[in-house]
């Protein structure tokens, strides 16, 4: 027996006792709608059995010949030893001011000292040529002429010697402060280089995780989808079975008892007449 599908819910039936009681429901698929949906699950079957697929060129675009050059040159730079603090010297320690002293110091004051004393020289022939002829030479006051020429020139030696020596020292300290100036200037470049190039590779060393990074997910992305392909093909073939137009059910019944069908005749028979003759 064919019926029309009932695709609401309804309170259970009593069986009625004139069919029989029902053995069994198979549902079935249209008849315009059987051989088209009987080819799509052939297909889909098909394409469900067919195997993995896995693409075999590059996952990631990897690194640029101009990234390889600036790895190989950054990993090539050699970081300063000498990095750090800059730790100042004193002029005034034991020796330094001597170092810096101009060593031909004295070799520039002696023409000086010469001249003073050449000088000093020609005055006192002078003076010696008019105590001769004032007939006082070898007395009192030639001493005294002598011994103010003397002191004179003692003087003079001593302000050329004081001065050169000061020029010297002032000159030497300048020097000094000078190199000082350009050895702390070049431990901060060398701190400076030596920072840039450890910035820079840590820079490019980020960029090289990243690479690498993006080449690790590529490959564990294309894991999981090996792995859960199976997986995707059981519910592709699950969601063919989806929504299909089942629009017929067969039912099966026992053959009904006869003495229960007459009664059942009879009650409502006499149901029937209690209606129509009450």
């Amino acid at each position: 027996m064919t019926t029309p599908a009932n695709t609401g819910t309804s309170a259970p039936t009593i069986p009625d006792p004139l069919v029989g009681q029902q053995l069994s429901t198979e549902s079935s698929l249209s008849n315009w709608a059987g051989p088209y949906v009987t080819d799509m699950l052939g297909k889909g079957q098909a394409l469900s059995e067919t195997p993995y697929q896995a693409y075999m060129g590059p996952l990631t675009a990897g690194t640029s010949n101009l990234q390889d050059t600036a790895f190989q040159g950054v990993a090539g730079l050699t970081l300063p030893q000498n990095m750090g603090g800059y730790t100042p010297q004193s002029f005034t320690s034991a020796g330094t001011a001597q170092q810096y002293m101009n060593p031909y110091l004295q070799a520039s004051l002696d023409p000086q000292l010469n001249e003073a004393r050449r000088q000093a020289e020609i005055s006192r022939m002078g003076d010696a040529a008019r105590l001769t002829k004032a007939g006082a030479y070898g007395g009192s006051r030639q001493a005294i002429m002598e011994s103010e020429l003397n002191r004179n020139l003692m003087g003079k030696q001593a302000d050329i010697t004081g001065i050169g020596y000061n020029t010297a020292y002032d000159k030497a300290a300048n020097q000094f402060n000078t190199e000082q100036g350009r050895a702390m200037e070049a431990q901060g470049l060398t701190n400076q280089y030596g920072l840039a190039a450890l910035g820079k590779q840590a820079e490019l060393g980020g960029v090289q995780r990243g690479i690498e990074g993006e080449g690790i997910a590529a490959d564990y992305g294309q894991f999981k989808e090996e792995r859960d392909y199976p997986y995707k093909q059981v519910q592709y073939q699950q969601s063919l079975l989806q929504g299909l137009p089942l629009a017929t059910q067969s039912y099966s019944y026992q053959q009904p008892n006869p003495i229960s069908s007459a009664g059942g005749t009879a009650g409502g028979l006499t149901a029937l007449l209690k209606s129509l003759f009450p």
